[in-house]
């Protein structure tokens, strides 16, 4: 399929989302940023990673292997999420008050996740602004297929070796991150039309060209940053090097598959009601920290400036006006449900229920549109330069 460019699309496609009511003052309370609410989450979360990461290397060096393996499943469980999940709300600049220090845990997970977060602050922006509109999001390109088979699973609860990249932004697993990021490092994408993730990159990279040159210098810090990493193993015989810096984001990746498809998987494109395309899942407190508070997906796109340690409290304001999250096991149900039927119908997609409280979804085309809030349209800081709204 060709595309419009997405210089063309910023001028002609304009999306008036259905955004819950809330109380006069209410938003901006909830919008505020806490640096001691940061610290327990990115901070945590990282304190939480060398933890476990010390628990690897206390049973390597005392050589007991059923607790190396356990510790090591654990060790990757954690960094799954610096892929992709903690980079995601640092790039919003939505966690910590101090803006530095977003930036500062943005590359720290992000280096040891192997994430690009130049590409990304492009991608996003236009997936906030035109969430399954595919003329100017195609960053989750649907159908998407909720996998259980076999081999894929196996993979997904030891190391992720050999998926490969598809219809979500993302890299796939490690012998295709490294041939992409190799390949991100000369400034080239692969050629692979099988993945349309591959054409939606092209166009960003010529739409955001400075942000493509950063993205290629980020490449090379990552190859530089792991080749450096497997120097010091091979040179000192710390071969436990790798498994805690360079290899932990394609290992047990289980746990950041599960809740992460649930976003937009089975749902409707083309809506302008963030309650018809996304799904909200509710999560133990330790899923959900891990998660970054993500299963709260309707609520961040609703109001993507709210940090996402305020987002439950933001579901309890508007929870009359919302869709009940689903439980993990639920969503999991509803999607192979839906890709069951996809099978023979590719044209369905889900249509999310509203409970009586709730108003209605609003037509296709706003009749009067009424423009959002600068509050309101918020996405923190993610836009690079050349996606700042004029």
């Amino acid at each position: 399929m060709t595309y419009q460019p997405l210089s063309e699309v910023r001028k002609t496609l304009r999306v008036d989302w259905y955004r819950c009511a809330m109380k006069p003052g209410r938003l901006r309370e909830l919008s505020r940023r806490s640096d001691a609410q940061a610290w327990f989450q990115a901070g945590g979360h990282f304190g939480l990673f060398l933890l476990t990461g010390a628990f690897v290397v206390g049973f390597w060096w005392n050589e007991l292997w059923l607790g190396f393996v356990l510790a090591l499943f654990c060790h990757g469980t954690v960094a799954s999420f610096f892929t992709g999940t903690a980079p995601h709300e640092l790039g919003h600049g939505t966690v910590f008050k101090t803006k530095w220090l977003n930036k500062v845990f943005l590359y720290l997970f992000s280096l040891i996740g192997w994430w690009d977060p130049f590409d990304y602050a492009s991608s996003h922006t236009y997936h906030h602004r035109y969430t399954l509109h595919v003329k100017g999001d195609r960053e989750n390109l649907l159908p998407l297929e909720p996998s259980l088979a076999s081999t894929f699973m196996l993979q997904m609860f030891t190391i992720n070796l050999l998926t490969q990249r598809g219809r979500t932004f993302g890299k796939g697993g490690l012998i295709s991150t490294l041939i992409i990021t190799a390949l991100g490092a000369v400034g080239r994408v692969p050629a692979d039309e099988r993945a349309p993730i591959n054409e939606w990159l092209k166009a960003l990279h010529t739409d955001q060209p400075e942000q493509h040159r950063r993205s290629i210098l980020w490449s090379r810090i990552l190859l530089a940053f792991h080749g450096g990493v497997l120097l010091v193993a091979v040179v000192s015989g710390w071969w436990v090097l790798p498994l805690l810096l360079t290899l932990p984001a394609f290992i047990a990746n289980w746990l950041s598959y599960f809740v992460g498809l649930t976003q937009h998987c089975g749902l409707r494109d083309y809506s302008r009601d963030f309650r018809k395309n996304t799904r909200s899942i509710r999560l133990n407190p330790l899923f959900s920290f891990l998660y970054w508070r993500m299963n709260w997906h309707i609520e961040h796109h609703m109001y993507a400036g709210v940090p996402c340690y305020n987002l439950g409290k933001l579901y309890d304001e508007i929870k009359d006006d919302m869709p009940a999250p689903r439980s993990l096991v639920g969503a999991w149900q509803e999607m192979r449900m839906i890709w069951e039927r996809q099978k023979t119908e590719p044209d369905y997609q889900y249509d999310t229920p509203l409970p009586p409280t709730a108003n209605p979804e609003p037509p296709t085309e706003a009749a009067s549109p009424q423009p959002a809030t600068e509050l309101e349209r918020s996405i923190g800081d993610l836009a690079p330069a050349g996606l700042h709204e004029g």
